[in-house]
């Protein structure tokens, strides 16, 4: 047979011929079927780079990490560190109603609201106080230091009274916030900082709604009542209160809905990140209207908000300059009030 195809080489070159004409269609063949199945190479946009296919949704953003506090340096501002850290995860022992430095707030925490010494990611956390203070704040009209920050927790949060400001403790607080800070530029606010932000309702947060996502989620650590669940010490709080004289006051950040919906969102039930949420948006907003119904401190702050127009859409005290309701400030439903100019947070967007 060889010898047949050497004697006729016409034949083979038809052979290769058809060769090519059927490697050829199926290229052919190959690209149509690449259009059909994968139409957006159509509309790519002329690269010099290589396109390279990713499965999946784009990884979201990392989030802010505290730096490792075992690197807390072996020195006089490490120790001074190391005692700022101490003060804020068990501020009670302290600073509470029996401290062993001064008497001056409710013995709650600050870690209660900054969970894990204020590093947890959206977790009321300090990622970006170092980097942003002293910086102007609305609420009071002013510059703000660092120093008059913190003592406005202690004031509201823990309903108590202002820490000198000179004070080895106050001192160690700021060496703490600004090691958390110490990777972080100037001017800067992290993401995973503060608190996640919620979408609105269409309706006012419902209190009787709340109660039975509280009955569910939260009763087992923070009481029936609100009132927290104590260590056998009785020094600090295992849980704490939510509701009752020795809780944060109506002066508090968190008695704002949308702080407390999106702290309650992204940390609550214990156990929950940000990431791995138990609770509903709806669920968040309603528990949240329920706690703030709960009696607790009234302590009244009459320089807050010197200018109205610059007051929060869910401030829940007047006098307003948008003519809503201190109802429907507290309760929401709370887009018309932030499109008409809702002061902070007004960029949210309504619920789907």
């Amino acid at each position: 047979m060889n010898e047949n195809f050497q004697e006729r080489p016409e034949f083979v070159r038809s052979v290769q011929l058809v060769l090519l004409m059927v490697v050829f269609s199926l290229i052919l063949i190959a690209a149509a079927c690449g259009l059909f199945f994968f139409p957006d190479f159509r509309n790519a946009p002329e690269s010099n780079s290589t396109m390279v296919l990713v499965a999946g949704p784009k990884p979201e953003p990392e989030v802010w990490q505290a730096p490792d506090s075992t690197l807390i340096p072996m020195t006089p501002e490490g120790d001074l560190i190391r005692y700022g850290k101490d003060l804020i995860a068990h501020t009670a022992k302290y600073l509470g109603p029996k401290g062993k430095v001064k008497a001056i707030s409710n013995g709650m925490n600050c870690q209660n609201c900054h969970l894990k010494s204020g590093t947890k990611p959206f977790g009321n956390n300090y990622a970006g106080v170092a980097s942003t203070y002293p910086r102007f704040r609305a609420r009071s009209g002013t510059n703000e230091t660092m120093e008059k920050r913190i003592n406005d927790c202690i004031e509201r949060s823990l309903n108590g009274q202002k820490l000198d400001e000179n004070s080895v403790e106050m001192r160690a607080i700021i060496s703490y916030f600004h090691w958390l800070g110490k990777d972080v530029k100037k001017g800067v606010i992290p993401p995973g900082t503060g608190l996640s932000a919620l979408p609105f309702l269409e309706r006012p947060a419902d209190p009787a709604k709340g109660k039975l996502v509280y009955t569910k989620h939260c009763q087992l650590c923070h009481g029936e009542e609100g009132r927290g669940t104590k260590h056998a010490d009785s020094l600090e709080w295992r849980y704490p209160p939510v509701a009752g004289l020795q809780s944060y006051n109506v002066g508090a950040g968190l008695y704002r809905l949308s702080r407390l919906a999106g702290y309650v969102k992204s940390n609550m039930p214990n156990g929950t990140t940000y990431d791995n949420t138990v609770l509903s948006d709806e669920e968040a907003w309603d528990v949240a209207a329920y706690i703030n119904s709960l009696p607790r401190p009234v302590k009244h702050f009459p320089g807050d908000w010197p200018v109205l127009a610059t007051k929060p859409y869910d401030h829940p005290f007047g006098p307003y300059a948008d003519g809503f309701t201190d109802t429907q400030h507290k309760y929401g439903p709370f887009e018309e009030i932030a499109a008409k100019g809702g002061g902070q947070f007004s960029e949210v967007k309504k619920a789907n």
